[in-house]
């Protein structure tokens, strides 16, 4: 994975801006952001680094694509999507200025309206801080949670429904460290299964971040918050995401959540508003 080429938008602009000013190379970031890097512009050419060239006319489409990733190899540009048959949806890679999201079916998977998807996890994250213990990821996605989580805890489980998502982040360089760091365990299946399978109060913490309850409805009810009950150590933290709630939606979602934890036998729950969820302990 560490020598992927990833170009967005964002990141190509300086090439752009450097061959108007009849400058002969740019300073870009071919990881979305993370680093930076000195590229030659050599005529009709810019030289990338492990001496791919690309053209200006792949420089401009990159440019113009303003909601696509793109992973160059072999001298080609390839738009970071994919279509899952498990789940009949559309999923691609979506940049920001920061760290990237990942869009299914057009819908983004973290908040992007005046925060980045980085800062969207952290403060997901410091809802339940200290993170200590085991601590279980209920959707891997692009891995954020999993990985800003395995910085403090003894161990991370994470669980991803779709492979395909897993193949996408693996050209994410944001999400390199979900495969690299061995505190973090990978599971493939559906959380509402899986859950099934771990040892009662084995986590001591726990984030929920599901997609959207029309498209995961399970993931709301009250069997599955009894899992979560169970499996939750009695001094443990759970955090929910939920959505905006100020908004009518959010509010609804939330007052419906926060019964039915409250029959699973969650107790002090309270609205986290800057992290758009709840917070509960047993």
């Amino acid at each position: 994975m560490n020598g992927l080429l990833v170009l967005s938008s964002y990141h190509i602009q300086p090439l752009l801006e450097a061959k108007l000013l009849g400058k002969r190379s740019a300073i870009i970031s071919t990881d979305l952001g993370i680093s930076q890097s000195e590229i030659s512009i050599e005529g009709e050419f810019v030289r990338l680094p492990n001496d791919l060239l690309l053209s200006w006319g792949q420089i401009q489409e990159i440019f113009e694509a303003e909601s696509s990733c793109f992973i160059i190899k072999d001298q080609s540009i390839q738009k970071i999507k994919a279509y899952s048959p498990t789940t009949n949806r559309q999923y691609s890679l979506f940049p920001t200025t920061h760290a990237p999201t990942f869009l299914l079916s057009g819908l983004p998977m973290h908040r992007i309206k005046d925060i980045d998807p980085h800062q969207d996890t952290l403060n997901k994250i410091n809802t339940i801080k200290p993170v200590i213990g085991r601590v279980l990821d209920t959707a891997t996605g692009l891995g954020y949670t999993a990985i800003e989580a395995s910085r403090t805890a003894e161990l991370v489980v994470t669980i991803e429904l779709d492979p395909i998502v897993l193949d996408i982040a693996k050209l994410n360089p944001w999400s390199r460290d979900l495969f690299n760091n061995p505190k973090i365990i990978q599971v493939i299946g559906d959380s509402y299964e899986k859950i099934r399978e771990y040892d009662n109060r084995f986590f001591t913490r726990i984030i929920h971040d599901p997609p959207m309850i029309s498209l995961a409805g399970d993931l709301y009810s009250g069997m599955f918050y009894t899992e979560l009950a169970r499996v939750i150590s009695n001094s443990g933290k759970l955090f929910h995401y939920i959505g905006d709630l100020h908004s009518n939606s959010g509010m609804r979602v939330a007052k419906g959540v926060r019964e039915r934890l409250l029959v699973a036998g969650f107790r002090r729950i309270k609205n986290c508003y800057n992290a758009f969820g709840l917070v509960a302990s047993k």
